[in-house]
């Protein structure tokens, strides 16, 4: 999945960043301020997305990222707990990448 969303947003004219999991992605987003999207599911290895986007907000309160998870979870409780913790939009699996392109676009200044 992650190289099917990595692969549609580059031919669409996103620079992508891709991560092995919310760790990595951690690291990547304090390497480079120009970040600005990060697309994440929340069944990673060694720091789920939740855990991710929860130390996106409370160690880079300030910074303006959107932060999305694509996952197949959906149940009231989880999305909850997404808003909770500073998740800004949910896509349900399976991606379907021409509906997310406007909205990604303006989140990242592109339209």
């Amino acid at each position: 999945m992650r190289e099917i969303v990595s692969t549609f947003l580059s031919n669409n004219g996103f620079a992508v960043a891709v991560a092995s999991d919310g760790r990595d992605g951690l690291a990547q987003l304090r390497l480079d301020p120009d970040i600005r999207l990060i697309v994440s599911d929340i069944n990673m290895p060694n720091m789920d997305g939740l855990t991710m986007a929860q130390k996106i907000r409370t160690e880079m309160g300030e910074r303006d990222v959107r932060i999305v998870m694509l996952t197949t979870e959906d149940n009231s409780a989880i999305r909850a707990r997404g808003r909770e913790v500073g998740v800004t939009g949910w896509i349900v699996k399976p991606f379907r990448g021409e509906a997310v392109l406007g909205p990604f676009r303006r989140f990242c200044g592109m339209a």
